[in-house]
């Protein structure tokens, strides 16, 4: 892979891969910069990465194993503190439904929760699920399925809390 076909790779995937780590950690910033340090990571793999026969799935499954990593890091207290001394950055406000949608993902269990983005976020069948995520497919799709009714739930709780939202008979 060249340069430019890694350039376009990049620029093809970046925000759609942001968008799904930020589904399944919860956290934006967080997101961004393991999308960007997954896409280091690919360039220097680059060799590595043109034999995958899913190479967008090797970044978002790197992505998000260095948001766990980052996670845990977090918790045992190591963070860097270089994070806090960064200037604020102002935003327009989230969409409420999002806001709701990322709420109650994070209320699930991390397996469900992963299983329902690579599913419904990023479009993967429930076989490539299963390669990704190592385990089996049956197993893919009792975590999609146990999700939906769990994320279903929680959603039509937060809708009662959201002002205007959906009323359900």
């Amino acid at each position: 892979m060249d340069e430019q076909e890694f350039d376009d790779f990049y620029v093809a995937g970046f925000a759609r891969l942001t968008g799904q780590i930020y589904a399944m950690i919860g956290d934006r910033d967080e997101a961004e910069e393991c999308v960007q340090e997954a896409f280091i990571r690919a360039w220097s793999n680059r060799r590595q990465l043109e034999l995958a026969s899913h190479p967008e799935a090797w970044v978002r499954t790197t992505a998000y194993r260095l948001a766990v990593s980052r996670w845990r890091r977090f918790k045992r207290g190591r963070r860097p503190a270089d994070r806090a001394l960064s200037p604020a950055v102002s935003a327009p406000p989230p969409d409420e439904n999002r806001v709701a949608l990322i709420r109650a993902l994070n209320e699930l269990p991390d397996a469900q929760r992963r299983a329902l983005v690579l599913h419904h976020i990023c479009d993967l069948p429930v076989q490539q699920i299963a390669e990704e995520t190592g385990v089996p497919a049956g197993t893919v799709k009792a975590r999609l399925s146990r999700g939906r009714v769990a994320l279903a739930a929680l959603l039509d709780s937060s809708t009662d809390d959201i002002p205007g939202g959906a009323t359900h008979a």
